[in-house]
């Protein structure tokens, strides 16, 4: 389960898609940037592959609730 999801507009002009993201799994923090297409850069080391596709879809998710509702 993802814990304390924080993301910010990656740009100042907020009409620019893009924000980066940060949160807990598993008590390891990780840092990406979500681009508006839905692929996730991550800028930390990323998660374990067999965790890539579930959290991908947690953060979609949650993306899609805080930013495009």
């Amino acid at each position: 389960m993802i814990m304390h999801f924080q993301y910010k507009p990656l740009f100042q002009n907020k009409n620019i898609p893009g924000w980066t993201i940060s949160f807990y799994y598993q008590k390891q923090h990780y840092t990406g940037i979500y681009h508006q297409s839905g692929k996730i850069e991550w800028t930390s080391v990323p998660p374990m592959q067999e965790d890539l596709e579930g959290l991908a879809s947690q953060i979609h998710e949650l993306m899609l609730f805080h930013v495009y509702e």
